[in-house]
C-alpha cells in the first residue's frame, strides 16, 4: 500500500463510536486520517461533538486515498442528503480503492446498488431489505464482511470493523491481527504479549 491517507466521512449525526478503534490504530501505524464533509462547514456528531472537515466531498479523488470510511448516521435513513457519499463510494470501488461502511452507511450503499452482487452484512437483513435493494441473497449474518474491496459491518461491531480494515490495509496480519481482535473484542489479556512483540 503506497497511499497512506485514509478518508473518514463526517456529516451531521455521524455515529462517533463506530470508527474510534479504526482511526486511532491506523494513525499509530503511519496512516494519515483526513475528514471529508458535505462541505467544509462544521458538522455535529450524534454525540454532540462539532467537527471541522478537512475537505469537501467534491474535492475527494479516489487516487488520493487508501480507503474511504463511511459511518452510520440518522441522515442515511431520514433523507437523501448523504446519497452523494454513496455515489463517491461507487467511484472509489470503480477505481479499485477500498471502502468500509458500518451501520446506516450500509443502507446508503444498498440504495446505490453496491451490495447487489457482493457478500455483505449490516444490522439485520430486513434493515437492508427495506431499502429495496436486490442483494438479499448475498447478505451474511456476520460481525463484518469483506468482499472485493468493500467492508461492511453492523452498528454493534466497531472492533470487527476495525479488524477488517487492518487486514485489508496490511496494518496487522496473521497472529497479530488475531491478537489485536482478542484484546479489544474479548478483553483477552494474553493477547497483549503477542501484539506487543
Amino acid at each position: 500500500m503506497t497511499r497512506r491517507t485514509v478518508h473518514l466521512a463526517v456529516y451531521d449525526t455521524f455515529a462517533d463510536w463506530e470508527t474510534g478503534h479504526t482511526t486511532a490504530h491506523l494513525t499509530q501505524h503511519g496512516f494519515t486520517v483526513r475528514t471529508v464533509g458535505p462541505t467544509t462547514d462544521p458538522v455535529t456528531t450524534m454525540g454532540g461533538v462539532r467537527a471541522q472537515p478537512d475537505l469537501a466531498l467534491d474535492a475527494l479523488n479516489p487516487e488520493d486515498s487508501a480507503l474511504l470510511i463511511l459511518t452510520g448516521a440518522h441522515l442515511w435513513d431520514a433523507c437523501d442528503d448523504l446519497a452523494p457519499f454513496a455515489a463517491k463510494a461507487r467511484a472509489f470501488l470503480d477505481a479499485g480503492v477500498p471502502v468500509a461502511a458500518i451501520c446506516g452507511a450500509t443502507a446508503g450503499l444498498a440504495r446505490e446498488g453496491l451490495l447487489n452482487d457482493r457478500a455483505h452484512t449490516s444490522a439485520v437483513s430486513f434493515y437492508l431489505d427495506a431499502t429495496g435493494y436486490r442483494g438479499g441473497d448475498h447478505y451474511r449474518d456476520a460481525d463484518a464482511v469483506t468482499d472485493r474491496n468493500l467492508i461492511t459491518a453492523g452498528p454493534t461491531e466497531p472492533v470487527a470493523f476495525a479488524r477488517e480494515v487492518f487486514a485489508l490495509l496490511g496494518v496487522y496480519e496473521g497472529e497479530k491481527l488475531d491478537a489485536w481482535y482478542r484484546l479489544f473484542h474479548d478483553s483477552d489479556a494474553s493477547a497483549y504479549e503477542i501484539l506487543s512483540s
